[in-house]
């Protein structure tokens, strides 16, 4: 049976989350989480947080689920070796310098591959169990069909099954930080999506970006056949009330049982619950705003949900046994039904006064399990005549002998691996010559306005590559692979057909893509959407066949000049930042795609373009103003190409920015640019 995941941002939510019923529980620490908003766990809680859920058979997973600078990698080592030590069961993980450690320190250590890794196809899967992954966390925009097929591909899959909705496909979005410089990839979401927007439609309060909190409820034993081994539940920033509700909704659904859906909606969600994504029915149902109204029920209903977790929810049904004879220390046994097997004594009867013990009041003593994980299944006694044992003593017998359980059900859950610190940087660096040029194009114009001789190489969308190869010579051709996808074998096929005509180059939009070249034999290079953000996760991505890549643009000048290169890496040099990647068209959702805006407007009044995808499936939300970088080509030394991404650009404009980036923009910096964080970074 799949378990039920519940999120956890303090200690007090996990006992809420234990109180009602879970069977796993993730929780982030201090560092590294991608929720560091929420109050977290301290290294001791988080040691208590283990031996409380494995006394309960309840596992726990540590999100180390942030992007890593450099500078971090020593400390992020030391939270490794924290889990390891204390044998929590897994680590959610983002940052591809995480399966170096795990594999070099502690490779007995589970490591799970997070949402923000962007994984939905079976390539992606291939990947994540080739990186030593024992999970993938799949990206929430899928159908069941696809979940399915994902499943039964010999590796566990996690799907969120309640909770917030991100707009952006996860660990694709960079909203956040281009505007404000608090990266959801580094757990510091401002919530951009949130505010008001709007995509076209009409009225002054849009929320144009905002969908509805999924809720799969309904569905949980569909989605448990498909093979999923873990259901999760969102919310490490949610109060005790909201955790306790949605597992314990979560258990009677997956039972075939009635669940109360109207206070599972009422204690938070936004304009009520949206399956959208299930079934592919996407459009303006699934888009949502928490109202006054919503926050008014969730009040209400708070009372109702205390009761929930009131009293401890009864994990086992134990055996009791009592032996009280003349001579002997009190003997009390517990088995747990499990398999495990406690036995405690205490003093040496005395003869009784009054009244004796016997049979009717000493298994009423010691049937009172109250606020324990346990409940009475059966009391056995063994008990001489005219004897005495004070009910104190019988109480402290019971407390003590669960206590024993409690050791003894968290020794049999020990997941504790040990750790040996490793070199992880150990590689051969690359030390490149001249920079060059490589850019990528949206339609046969632009190419046609690339010179060839300019470039080292182009890119094109796969839909172009048979136009592409009668315009441009092909050993300098690059397919763009899309940057999410649906239907993987018709993208394969397409992209074969691609090599077929002279396209030897992939640029890779995500970690399936490294499959993709592998299979076909094609040159790998790692696009940005790898989230490249120190020199471990680098060599970690020359391994799985990249022959360069782009960093990430989240980082500053100053640490990719001090990256260690075990490969060429590139810089993101122009172009609209892609600030979104949805699968959920926020214009078509708003006026439909007659009408299209090509655009959604903030509240402030700046327009972001919208580039549609329409045939991959997918848009993205376009930053609205250009990086340019031309002229500040001196802050890039350490990079060996730069990027220049063109998409409604015209042909001359084209020409005139490449012109510009070969000789150092000497004819000036346009209006309305931006720098991008290459200056001022990302918390």
């Amino acid at each position: 049976m799949a378990e039920i995941l519940a999120p956890c941002g303090s200690p007090e939510v996990l006992q809420a989350a234990l109180r009602a019923g879970c069977d796993a529980v993730y929780l982030g620490g201090e560092d590294f989480s991608a929720r560091q908003n929420a109050v977290n766990f301290t290294d001791e809680e988080i040691e208590q947080a283990v031996y409380d859920c494995h006394k309960r058979g309840v596992k726990v997973y540590r999100t180390i689920n942030t992007v890593l600078f450099d500078e971090q990698l020593e400390q992020c080592m030391k939270a490794v070796e924290h889990c390891a030590k204390v044998g929590v069961d897994g680590i959610i993980t983002q940052d591809l310098a995480l399966c170096e450690i795990v594999k070099r320190c502690c490779p007995d250590l589970h490591i799970h591959a997070s949402t923000q890794m962007t994984i939905h196809t079976a390539n992606g899967m291939a990947v994540t169990k080739q990186l030593g992954f024992s999970r993938t966390v799949l990206s929430r925009e899928l159908p069941l069909d696809i979940i399915r097929q994902l499943s039964s591909l010999g590796i566990e899959t996690e799907v969120f099954v309640h909770g917030a909705l991100c707009m952006s496909v996860s660990g694709q979005c960079y909203m956040s930080a281009v505007i404000g410089s608090r990266s959801a990839n580094r757990g510091l979401c401002a919530q951009a999506c949130r505010l008001p927007c709007n995509a076209g439609g009409r009225g002054k309060e849009r929320y144009d970006l905002s969908l509805k909190d999924l809720s799969y409820c309904d569905e949980l034993r569909d989605i448990a056949d498909a093979g999923v081994s873990s259901l999760k539940i969102e919310g490490r920033m949610k109060r005790p009330e909201y955790a306790a509700m949605a597992v314990h909704s979560c258990k009677q659904a997956l039972a075939g049982e009635e669940y109360d859906r109207a206070t599972l909606e009422a204690v938070f969600s936004r304009g009520g619950f949206t399956n959208g994504y299930l079934y592919h029915k996407l459009g303006r149902d699934m888009f949502g705003m928490r109202t006054g109204e919503d926050a008014a029920a969730g009040s209400k209903a708070m009372p109702k949900i205390h009761e929930l977790y009131r009293f401890e929810e009864k994990r086992y049904a134990v055996d009791l046994t009592v032996r009280i004879k003349a001579g002997e220390k009190v003997c009390l046994t517990a088995d747990n039904g499990s398999g495990l097997k406690v036995t405690v004594t205490g003093s040496v009867p005395q003869a009784a006064q009054k009244r004796a013990a016997d049979k009717e009041t000493v298994s009423k003593q010691l049937a009172k399990l109250g606020d324990t994980i346990y409940s009475p299944r059966q009391i056995s006694c063994d008990i001489d005549e005219g004897l005495f044992v004070s009910p104190k003593e019988l109480n402290d017998l019971r407390r003590q002998a669960c206590a024993a359980l409690d050791d003894a059900a968290a020794a049999a859950n020990d997941r504790r691996v040990s750790f040996k610190q490793s070199e992880i940087l150990d590689f051969e660096e690359y030390h490149g010559s001249k920079k060059t040029l490589r850019v990528s194009v949206s339609d046969t114009e632009q190419l046609k306005a690339v010179d060839p001789e300019s470039v080292e190489l182009c890119a094109v969308p796969l839909n172009l590559a048979e136009a592409a190869v009668k315009l441009f010579p092909t050993e300098k051709l690059a397919v763009s692979m899309p940057r999410f996808t649906f239907d993987e074998e018709k993208v394969t096929r397409r992209t074969a057909a691609a090599k077929a005509a002279g396209i030897s180059h992939i640029i890779a939009t995500n970690l399936a893509h490294a499959e993709t070249a592998r299979e076909l034999g094609m040159v790998m290079h790692a696009g940005f959407g790898f989230n490249l953000t120190n020199s471990c996760a680098l060599g970690v991505v020359k391994k799985l066949g990249a022959a360069d890549a782009v960093v990430s643009f989240e980082l500053k000048a100053s640490q990719i000049s001090k990256l260690r290169k075990p490969l060429p890496i590139g810089v993101y040099a122009y172009g609209r930042l892609p600030l979104m990647l949805t699968v959920n068209c926020p214009v078509s959702a708003s006026v439909g795609c007659k009408n299209c805006t090509k655009k959604v407007t903030d509240r402030t009044g700046r327009e972001f373009p919208v580039k549609c995808s329409k045939r991959e499936g997918y848009v993205e939300l376009l930053n609205s103003e250009v990086l340019y970088l031309a002229d500040m080509q001196d802050s890039f030394a350490a990079a060996d190409f730069l990027m220049l991404d063109f998409t409604d650009e015209k042909p001359a404009q084209v020409r005139h920015i490449i012109e510009e980036y070969r000789n150092g923009g000497l004819n000036g910096r346009p209006d309305k640019i931006t720098r991008g964080l290459y200056r001022r970074g990302v918390q």
